[in-house]
């Protein structure tokens, strides 16, 4: 009697960012596609999401952390057991985008390495009147002084979360397979503003 051997992959992203810049909302908006306006202060809270195609078991560990930096004995431990980075400001916040410069050191420190998968997400285009970042003073030193993935997105308006945590499971080396997986959802997902925000071409989620 044979039994069919399921291969299993795991992997683990982590957000990290200033308080209020929208990680969970951003999480939540690729769970559920739900959005909650109202802010809510988070300690740490581990989200799981399963895929299956063909028979192999993709899961997602997705931690959303703290904004308030009490806990670095937390944190440290993030950063040493996950597989990709998710690092958030927002677009709004000047000193948000300085927490994330702070914290991609920390990242870099405690893995030691140099090219640890790290995506940088300007976070709340939706507010365009109270933009105080620019694209492209950020695209400038995400993309050619740090040479991370660098995108902008509205948890709010669903514009650019997917494409998000796709760049973060491609860079965790997910199986390849499980891209199209994450592409056909989106087609059930609300349409997106055209006015696109400035990411990598490589970025792109095509549909045909």
């Amino acid at each position: 009697m044979s039994f069919e051997v399921k291969e299993k992959t795991e992997v683990r992203l982590v957000f990290l960012g200033a308080a209020g810049v929208g990680k969970t909302a951003l999480i939540q908006r690729f769970l559920k596609d739900t959005f909650e306006p109202k802010h809510r202060r988070t300690v740490e809270e581990l989200h799981r999401k399963e895929y299956e195609v063909g028979g192999v078991k993709v899961t997602i560990n997705i931690m959303d952390t703290s904004g308030s930096y009490s806990f670095p004995a937390m944190r440290k431990l993030s950063i040493q057991n996950s597989d990709a980075f998710a690092l958030v400001y927002a677009v709004d916040d000047p000193e948000s985008l300085e927490a994330v410069k702070s914290l991609r050191e920390e990242i870099l420190e405690v893995k030691e390495d140099k090219y640890t998968p790290i995506v940088v997400i300007g976070n709340k285009i939706d507010r365009h009147n109270e933009r105080r970042v620019s694209s492209e003073d950020a695209l400038s030193t995400v993309e050619m002084d740090w040479h991370h993935s660098f995108l902008e997105s509205s948890a709010k308006d669903n514009v650019n979360v997917l494409e998000a945590f796709r760049e973060l499971l491609q860079q965790a080396n997910l199986p390849s397979w499980l891209s199209p997986a994450l592409c056909r959802r989106r087609e059930t997902f609300p349409k997106e503003s055209k006015k696109r925000p400035p990411m990598n071409k490589t970025n792109s989620c095509l549909i045909s």
